[in-house]
Parts: structure tokens; C-alpha cells; sequence
């Protein structure tokens, strides 16, 4: 942590935050209010403020990876890797090769020496494949082996992977139909109130729906949940789950794919659990 001065006190950053310490070295509860507006903190804060904004980047972009099913060049990884934000969202993570295989979890990456990863055997290993994929957890077979493994090797994932919820579609579903509703009837006083939660969730609020998009299989999938169309204040509720293809139709749900299936499933179910309730039998 280094010193700046800032008038007759010295300031630093510490756990993301403004510290300030006087003449004779003791550290201030607060930074006084006369230093404010002094360019040493001003500048601090601004730093704390963009590297706020570079950490949630960088765990948007790694949750994009893995929702999208996209193949990330190791040379990238290895390249981020130093950033102390991108190394926080990276470690840990679920990797697989160009093999599709679960090849463990990601603990280093170093240029020219490839992926560091702890395997599923516990042993330290290094691969260099050309191209990785960090798996959404809807497609990992033993799921349930990896999150208990994770648990042992003490796995703490900034970006939601292993303990991710998903949603399997079940096997005994009507191929033809297009809509699921679930998560229907959750009411809002205010349709404001749903529009709000969709986005505080990061989800896109347009024509009357919260919409996930999601890229499987080289196919562009939108997930949506209708929450209304008309004046903000008045009251409404979810509606059913649908999914729409790249030229905006409708899809059957025998055409779903297991991610979109599953993040679609995610979202409604956020946006439900937000709901309007009046008494403890609503709550159930």
C-alpha cells in the first residue's frame, strides 16, 4: 500500500477503499472532509471506481465464455492471467480441452508452460491446448462428483460454474409445445418493479419481456419471460418461458438446447422468486 500526500495527510487505498493517516503515521478512522475535493483522493476514488468496473468486466466476459459455449484461445488466458481481477474470476474454474473432456481446475497459466490445473485424480497437471472451453455446468456428466470434489480442495469460483443452478428438460416433455409456465403468475405491484429486477439480474428488458440470449451450438437462442408492456405503474405478473431462433419465431421446446433450456429456466425462476406476497401460503 503507498503513501500519497494530500495536503498535511497522506492517503493510500486498502481493500478498495480511501485510508488516511496524519504527520506522525496514525491511520484516521475517516478521510477528513476537508480533503474531499483534494486531487489525491479524488484521483483514488476514480481508481477505485474503474478497477470496480474492470472486475465486473472481466467476470461479465468469463460468464459470457461459459454461457455461450465459447472456445477462449489458451494464449488469451496466459495473457490475463498477471491481472490480479481476471486471475480472480479464471482460478478455479471447471477447463476442458480439445477433447471436450473435463481436464480439472484451472490454478495457473504461464506462456510458453500452458495451463496449470489440479485434475480430477487431485494431481498437478499442465496442458497446451490450442483452444479451451470453461463448460457451462448443465453439461457436465458428474456434476454432482465435481461440486463434492470442489468442496475437498476448498474451490471458491467468482464466476458461478460448479454451483450454478441448473435445470435438466425433462424427458417426458411434449416436444411441440412452446412455451413453459412454471414460473408464471408471479405478481408485481408495479410492472416498474419487475422491469427493475430483470435488469438488476443483468438481463435485457424489451417489448414487454425480460430476454436471456444465449449461443449454443453455433445457434442463437433468446430466452424470454413476458412481464408486460404498458404503463409502468400498474400492477402485473410473469408470464410463460418461451425461446425464439435467430429469425425471432417461436420455438417448439424439442429444439431448446440444454443451456438455453436451463439459463432460460434461471431467469424465470429469478424473476418469479421477486414476486409480490401477501401471506406464508403464497410463499410456498
Amino acid at each position: 500500500m503507498g503513501w500519497v500526500t494530500a495536503g498535511d495527510y497522506e492517503v493510500a487505498l486498502d481493500d478498495g477503499k480511501v485510508v488516511c493517516r496524519n504527520k506522525a503515521g496514525r491511520r484516521l478512522k475517516a478521510v477528513p472532509a476537508k480533503l474531499r475535493n483534494d486531487p489525491a483522493v479524488v484521483g483514488l476514488r476514480q481508481l477505485v471506481e474503474w478497477l470496480d468496473r474492470h472486475e465486473r468486466r472481466c467476470l461479465d466476459d468469463v460468464e459470457r465464455w461459459m454461457v455461450r459455449s465459447l472456445a477462449v484461445p489458451r494464449a488469451l488466458v496466459e495473457q490475463v492471467w498477471p491481472d490480479p481481477a481476471w486471475q480472480a474470476v479464471l482460478r478455479d474454474l471447471v477447463v476442458t480441452g480439445a477433447d471436450g473432456e473435463v481436464a480439472g481446475f484451472l490454478r495457473d497459466a504461464e506462456p510458453g508452460r500452458g495451463l496449470g490445473l489440479v485434475d480430477l485424480d487431485g494431481d498437478t497437471v499442465r496442458i497446451s491446448p490450442e483452444m479451451v472451453r470453461i463448460p457451462h455446468p448443465v453439461l457436465l456428466d458428474e456434476l454432482d462428483d465435481l461440486r463434492e470434489f470442489a468442496v475437498e480442495l476448498g474451490v471458491e469460483q467468482r464466476a458461478q460454474q460448479l454451483f450454478r443452478e441448473v435445470w435438466h428438460r425433462p424427458a417426458a416433455l411434449d416436444a411441440e409445445r412452446t412455451g413453459v409456465s412454471d414460473y408464471s403468475g408471479g405478481t408485481y405491484k408495479e410492472l416498474r418493479f419487475l422491469a427493475a429486477r430483470a435488469t438488476q439480474l443483468g438481463y435485457r428488458v424489451r417489448g414487454g419481456h425480460a430476454v436471456c440470449p444465449v449461443l449454443e451450438d453455433g445457434r442463437s437462442i433468446e430466452a424470454r419471460v413476458w412481464i408486460g408492456d404498458y404503463e409502468s405503474y400498474f400492477e402485473t405478473e410473469t408470464g410463460s418461458l418461451e425461446w425464439s431462433g435467430p429469425d425471432g419465431r417461436t420455438l417448439p421446446l424439442g429444439q431448446v438446447g440444454p443451456v438455453a433450456w436451463s439459463e432460460g429456466m434461471r431467469m424465470a425462476a429469478a424473476l418469479y422468486a421477486g414476486r409480490h406476497i401477501e401471506n406464508e401460503e403464497q410463499a410456498a
